[in-house]
């Protein structure tokens, strides 16, 4: 678990930021905490006014967690893909969300625990993934949690249920603008 104060230094990093890469500027300079020496896979997720509005991940981290954040954070903001990048006006009206990952494990679908259990499913050439809050945000069942990912992967929605699909779960510590009234997961 990660400390409040840390927390809030995650945060502050990522929305300075986005900031800057909206505004086309130099990405800020991770700071000395020990927080940020540490390693692992980040997602961060803006959304506006509830909607989703970025969100880009790296499961094992590009190096410090710092440097991941920054990555990451700038990457949401003007490289997903589905959206157009983040203008410099919208950044005080976005929520972030930061996903601390765990490891991932293969798993049986079986096994999935919602709320708990981010999914990575991966057939072939195809993956695909969704964080461990999506089930609990958009009320999913584990079935559908499974065939969200598939489709997610670009594949048909049953494949979960197929021989060499893999399945893998991961838990992240969620946080971020807005709290959710839950414990992180």
């Amino acid at each position: 678990m990660i400390s409040e104060n840390d927390r809030k230094s995650i945060l502050d990093l990522a929305r300075r930021t986005v900031a800057a890469a909206a505004s086309g500027e130099a990405l800020p300079t991770v700071p000395e905490q020990e927080v940020f020496r540490n390693e692992g896979g980040v997602f961060v997720t803006l959304k506006k006014g509830g909607a989703l509005r970025g969100c880009i991940g790296h499961f094992t981290g590009t190096g410090s967690l710092g440097k991941t954040i920054v990555e990451m954070a700038a990457s949401a903001a003007v490289h997903d893909p589905r959206f157009s990048p983040v203008e410099p006006g919208e950044v005080d009206d976005l929520e972030i969300d930061i996903s601390l990952l765990s490891p991932m494990i293969p798993a049986a679908a079986k096994d999935v625990v919602l709320g708990i259990h981010g999914l990575y499913i991966k057939y072939g050439f195809r993956s695909g993934t969704l964080l461990p809050q999506v089930a609990t945000e958009t009320g999913w069942d584990r079935e559908t949690f499974l065939s969200h990912t598939c489709l997610k992967a670009g594949l048909p929605p049953d494949s979960w249920k197929r021989d060499g699909v893999q399945i893998f779960t991961y838990t992240a510590e969620v946080f971020g603008d807005i709290e959710k009234g839950a414990n992180p997961v």
